[in-house]
C-alpha cells in the first residue's frame, strides 16, 4: 500500500466524520466557524472582541486547539462568560474533525447559538482537514507582511471569509494592501473579507453583522 493511498484513507475517513459533525450542529441550529491563522496573529484578542460585541445577543462556545496542554487561550474565554474547551492535539500541528467531536461533545450545544474554534496556530496543517464547521475563516494580520497568499497558497484557496486584522498599525508597518489582496483575488476570486482592529473596534462592525447573518440562517434552516 503506497503513501498517497493511505493518506487519502486518512481524509476520507476524516471527511465522514466532519459530515456527521456538520449535519449534528446544522440540525442543533448552531453555527461553527474555523478560525485559523499564523501564532501571534491575534486569534484569542479576536475572539475575546466578537464575544464582547455578541455577548448580549448570542450564547458563544468556544473550542481552543494547542499543541501544549496549557489553558491559558481557554482561560481567558471562560473569564468573558462563555464556555470553552481545551483540546491538547499531543504535539499535532492541526485540529482534525475526531478531535472536534471530542470538544463539542463537552459543549452545551442545546444552549449555544455559534461555536468558535480556534484552529492551531500556523498556515499549512489546519487547510488540509476539514472540522465539520460551516464556515473556514483565517486572520491574517498586518504585522506578518503582504506576501502571505503567495507563501502559503493553500489555506487561502479554502477559505470562506479573510480577515485582515490589527490595521491600527498600518501607519507603522510597511504592508502593501492592493498587492497582498491581488495574491488573494488569484486564489479565491471574490472571497469575502473584512479588514478590521480588535483593539480599537475599527471595522469591526461588518464582521458582526456577517456572523449574525450567518447564523440566523442556521437558525431559520428547516
Amino acid at each position: 500500500m503506497s503513501t498517497v493511498t493511505v493518506v487519502e484513507k486518512i481524509m476520507d475517513a476524516n471527511d465522514q466524520v466532519a459530515n456527521l459533525i456538520r449535519e449534528k450542529l446544522t440540525a442543533k441550529k448552531v453555527f461553527a466557524i474555523n478560525l485559523m491563522a499564523s501564532p501571534g496573529a491575534g486569534k484569542t484578542t479576536f475572539i475575546l472582541r466578537t464575544i464582547q460585541e455578541l455577548s448580549s445577543r448570542l450564547k458563544i462556545g468556544v473550542i481552543e486547539g494547542d499543541t501544549a496542554p496549557v489553558t491559558i487561550d481557554a482561560d481567558k474565554i471562560t473569564a468573558a462568560g462563555m464556555p470553552a474547551v481545551q483540546i491538547n492535539t499531543g504535539g499535532e500541528c492541526h485540529l482534525d474533525a475526531m478531535m472536534m467531536t471530542r470538544g463539542i461533545e463537552q459543549l452545551p450545544l442545546d444552549d449555544l447559538d455559534l461555536i468558535i474554534v480556534e484552529n492551531v496556530g500556523n498556515l499549512i496543517c489546519p487547510a488540509a482537514f476539514n472540522l465539520g464547521t460551516h464556515a473556514n475563516i483565517l486572520i491574517a494580520s498586518i504585522p506578518e507582511g503582504d506576501d502571505k497568499p503567495y507563501k502559503y497558497p493553500n489555506i487561502y484557496r479554502g477559505l470562506d471569509v479573510l480577515i485582515i486584522s490589527k490595521t491600527d498599525l498600518m501607519p507603522y508597518i510597511q504592508f502593501n494592501m492592493d498587492y497582498f489582496k491581488q495574491g488573494v483575488e488569484m486564489l479565491n476570486p471574490g472571497l469575502t473579507s473584512f479588514a478590521l482592529s480588535a483593539q480599537t473596534g475599527a471595522g469591526f462592525a461588518d464582521w458582526i453583522k456577517w456572523l449574525e447573518t450567518n447564523v440566523n440562517k442556521i437558525k431559520r434552516a428547516g
